[in-house]
């Protein structure tokens, strides 16, 4: 009955939203783009590699994935989704449940996850969201999924 349920479900927000599981990135797919990111970070240079990662369209948008890159101090340098989020200090914001996951990004002292919620650019909805960062120099440069 629960399986007959979930079913059911999916197939309602699958009619709901028009969207299928090839809509939406994989956390595979997110660590992909992340560790494509930093290399190319370190071999293109910092501010070629940022507006690679701004570029709307680009290489470093792929559905609901995107590049985002701060400082270790939680300022903004790069974010794919929200450009107007470029150069705001974001230490202490929060997510929908009270995390203050970009301050749990910057201390991230090689490469690691982190989850939280955020808003999905593809549905416009608060989602659980799991993004892979990685430190590279003073900066960390991540992409997340949005958990299905």
């Amino acid at each position: 009955m629960l399986k007959k349920f979930i079913v059911a479900a999916a197939m309602l927000f699958t009619a709901v939203t028009g969207a299928n599981a090839a809509d939406f990135g994989t956390e595979a797919e997110a660590k992909a783009m992340a560790d494509k990111a930093a290399a190319h970070m370190k071999s293109a240079g910092f501010d070629p590699a940022i507006k690679d990662f701004m570029a709307p369209g680009g290489a470093w948008h792929d559905r609901d994935l995107y590049v985002f890159v701060f400082d270790l101090s939680g300022k903004t340098i790069a974010h794919g989704a929200k450009a107007s989020l470029v150069g705001r200090d974001l230490s202490g914001l929060r997510d929908v449940d009270g995390k203050l996951f970009v301050q749990e990004m910057t201390k991230i002292s090689s490469d690691g996850w982190v989850d939280y919620k955020w808003q999905n650019p593809t549905t416009k909805a608060v989602e659980p969201k799991t993004s892979y960062i990685i430190r590279v120099a003073d900066h960390i440069v991540g992409v997340g999924a949005y958990k299905r």
